[in-house]
């Protein structure tokens, strides 16, 4: 497997590594696996490609259900989630689950190696999504899938209120969740990659954030390497930078908090016999 991490690619693995205790940040991540999970429609013996597996949410969950006859493999490039995962892994004796710290960007399994295609919740992190679903399209067996997930144009307030904020400092944050951004998005860019009888459903996990818990979000905002541009910014500038984003996240605070939207959509996609 070949290892190649460029500068951004480095940022993502630091921010990740960083994040020693990922599965109890919050409820939202193990939700969102188990809902993945359930879409994906994991059989026994079947072999798993997890992509971006993380502390192995969905990995972990899926190798108990194919059993001996099967195999997960779960790729990703943060050593640090890799950890966590393998703790997880020996702590529960699975023997059909291997982790690799792998780029997925340069996969090098042969060819038609997997009945399924995992990747939940890291599509924004990857910067030629249409080109790795070419190439992951060509890892499936005959009658294969893949499912992924993505989220909304209008999911995660804060990276909403960044993009809003940029103009003013002359930044122009990318809309990180542009390809899957509606239905019609994600069905477009599953058909293009060549996958067959693709499905989409479409689910909200979004709730009401307390002004607490969002003036608490704004370290992680930040130090994501999807924001780097912040850097870019001298201390003064961020200081007023970050006034300007809470000013404007003000005007949308209600009695119940300020509304987080996190439509996510969980496509699915498949290759002939």
């Amino acid at each position: 497997m070949v290892m190649e991490i460029n500068l951004f690619k480095q940022e993502v693995a630091e921010y990740f590594n960083q994040r020693t205790n990922y599965d109890l940040e919050s409820d939202f991540h193990p939700r969102l696996a188990q809902r993945f999970l359930a879409y994906a429609d994991i059989q026994p013996g079947e072999t798993i490609l997890d992509i971006a597996t993380g502390t192995g949410l969905v990995a972990i969950e899926a190798a108990k259900i194919i059993g001996d006859q099967g195999q997960v493999i779960g790729v990703d490039i943060s050593v640090g989630m890799l950890e966590q995962a393998s703790s997880k892994i020996t702590a529960l004796g699975l023997n059909n689950i291997e982790m690799l710290l792998v780029d997925a960007e340069h996969l090098d399994f042969p060819p038609r190696s997997f009945d399924k295609v995992l990747c939940c919740s890291a599509l924004s992190y990857f910067p030629n999504i249409p080109s790795l679903l070419g190439k992951w399209k060509n890892l499936l067996k005959p009658g294969g899938k893949i499912i992924i997930s993505g989220f909304g144009e209008k999911a995660f307030i804060a990276a909403l209120m960044l993009k809003k904020v940029a103009p003013k400092y002359s930044l122009d944050f990318p809309v990180w969740n542009e390809l899957t951004g509606t239905e019609s998005k994600c069905y477009t860019l599953l058909k293009q990659a060549g996958f067959q009888d693709v499905k989409i459903i479409t689910e909200q996990f979004g709730n009401y954030l307390s002004w607490q818990k969002l003036q608490g979000f704004w370290e992680s905002t930040a130090k994501n390497p999807l924001s780097s541009q912040l850097t870019t910014l001298t201390s003064d500038e961020l200081a007023s930078f970050k006034a300007d984003y809470f000013q404007e996240l003000e005007k949308l605070l209600t009695p119940q908090g300020i509304w987080n939207d996190i439509t996510t959509y969980f496509i699915s996609g498949g290759v002939g016999e």
